[in-house]
């Protein structure tokens, strides 16, 4: 079934993501970098960054207490509004660390936060968050060269950013240990996520961080299929409030399953319902006891890089299926790009 799928570096990254989880485990300085954390000063911890590295901060922020997903975005957008009156430690993500909102949100800090501390996590060593300096308490963790995705689509680049902010705000735990376990359900997964055929649409639902790896999912579908399978997201219970009407007869619905009670009686019964009125459709379970039986060991949120997955794997099987460029879907369209420029950014009144 994968007969073809190795000339794409997309691919080739996905599949790479447990060596380095493995590597990345054994050499990131926790102990230091905690340290670090616990002498500045702060109110409230915030993860930023743009669409699948804002996602990063929604999953992270869904389980653990005093932190918040502020998208960069937002920032730029409205800085003072975002910006006044706030102490946080900033946790930016980027992957290329160069977007335009990156660098609007690092102008803005300069102008209404300047003494905020900041923790840059970037897969890019030459980018704006490895090498901008400012006078704010500044900590920068550049990821191995090999999360620097050259294909459109986040895949390593997302999982190993998400892995390192959650081995630095989660409850202290053996780092290499953990990271090697997760490696090693992702090489036993990936070949399970294969499908050749594809969906008229797709649809992801989860609860907590799941229901954030749900809309992390639904992205790559669109990114990689260049729009051409519509997908969404939502979470367990909200689904049925009105973004059920999107499921046709074509739809392939994965629900990122919970190993919690009641979480995952809630979800058995979506499921259950969903069979039920469309019993054309395609309902998966991923996880504990699931159709795709993903163990979580370490909870939903540890889980969500191997849940994503699903959606990195069969988001190139149907890229590539509808004859497009899996590095580049938007190479004939050039509507967009894989590091967002060309954003007019608008000066910060300080």
């Amino acid at each position: 079934m994968t007969d073809g799928l190795n000339k794409w570096a997309t691919w080739r990254e996905i599949h790479r993501q447990p060596d380095i989880w493995r590597s990345w485990g054994a050499t990131l300085d926790v102990a230091g970098l905690r340290s670090w954390i616990a002498d500045q000063s702060f109110h409230e911890i915030w993860f930023c960054g743009a669409g699948t590295s804002a996602y990063i901060g929604d999953i992270v922020a869904a389980s653990i207490k005093g932190t918040r997903s502020v998208p960069t975005t937002d920032i730029v957008a409205d800085p003072a509004h975002v910006l006044t009156g706030a102490r946080p430690l900033v946790v930016n993500f980027g992957r290329s660390g160069n977007s335009t909102e990156t660098i609007g949100t690092l102008d803005a800090l300069d102008a209404l936060v300047p003494h905020a501390p900041r923790l840059n996590i970037t897969c890019n060593k030459k980018g704006a968050l490895a090498t901008r300096r400012s006078n704010a308490p500044t900590q920068v963790i550049v990821l191995p060269d090999e999360t620097h995705d050259a294909g459109f689509a986040m895949t390593s680049s997302f999982s190993t950013m998400l892995l390192t902010a959650l081995a630095l705000f989660d409850a202290p735990y053996d780092v290499a240990d953990r990271f090697s376990v997760l490696a090693d359900q992702l090489e036993s997964v990936l070949p399970l996520y294969a499908s050749q055929d594809c969906p008229e649409r797709a649809v992801f639902v989860g609860t907590g961080p799941m229901a954030y790896a749900a809309r992390e999912a639904a992205l790559k579908v669109l990114e990689l299929s260049a729009g051409q399978i519509p997908a969404i997201w939502d979470s367990t219970l909200g689904f049925r409030h009105g973004p059920k009407s999107f499921v046709t007869d074509g739809t392939a619905i994965s629900v990122f399953a919970s190993p919690h009670e009641p979480t995952c009686f809630y979800e058995d019964d979506l499921i259950a319902e969903l069979r039920a009125q469309f019993p054309h459709a395609t309902v998966e379970k991923i996880g504990p006891g699931g159709d795709i039986d993903v163990q979580m060991p370490f909870g939903p949120l540890w889980a969500a890089p191997l849940s994503v997955a699903l959606a990195q794997v069969r988001g190139v099987f149907w890229a590539n299926n509808l004859g497009l460029n899996v590095d580049d879907p938007f190479a004939d369209r050039r509507t967009l790009s894989r590091v967002v420029s060309g954003v007019k950014l608008y000066k910060v009144a300080s």
